[in-house]
């Protein structure tokens, strides 16, 4: 595993394989594998916050106010983060698919069918197409969804940056 360093033991092999930053990079690259721990972060905080408002007493209405702001945010970063989910898987089918189209479409290239080419070459670009939307789509909701996130934050910075200046602390 990459831990603090860009080794990892192979447990096949018993030995140590160095990997490129761009390597790392481009494995990394399909934001899928982020998004389901970006809504399990989602699950973890409305409950946290659920708890928080069922079990405190709130003499500090303030607070109380910014965690039901956060909890609407909540809401809504979980649909888009399922959405969002939605159009990757939609696009890993469809460029799985456009794979198989195209290969389909390769055995014919060579052959007397130009009209089957030509539709399975159709079929394959609009997979493909349809791969490229869903996956521009879902990276588009994971950027609302991560302005969401921020709103939430700021909206708690600012309010223990006022409680600082109002004790007189900086």
């Amino acid at each position: 595993m990459v831990v603090g360093s860009w080794y990892f033991v192979s447990p096949h092999l018993g030995r140590r394989k160095s990997y490129s930053r761009q390597k790392a990079i481009r494995a990394s690259a399909f934001p899928y594998p982020g998004t389901g721990n970006r809504l399990a972060r989602v699950v973890d905080r409305t409950r946290e916050l659920g708890r928080e408002l069922r079990t405190a007493a709130h003499e500090d209405k303030e607070v109380e106010q910014m965690w039901h702001h956060q909890l609407d945010r909540l809401d809504r970063r979980g649909g888009l983060l399922v959405r969002a989910m939605s159009f990757f898987y939609t696009s890993i089918g469809a460029f799985a698919a456009t794979s198989l189209v195209s290969i389909l479409g390769a055995s014919l290239a060579g052959s007397s069918y130009s009209l089957p080419f030509a539709v399975i070459s159709g079929i394959s670009f609009v997979l493909g197409s349809v791969g490229f939307v869903g996956l521009s789509f879902g990276c588009t909701l994971l950027v609302r969804e991560t302005r969401l996130a921020l709103q939430s934050h700021f909206e708690e910075a600012r309010l223990v940056r006022s409680r600082f200046k109002q004790t007189g602390q900086d």
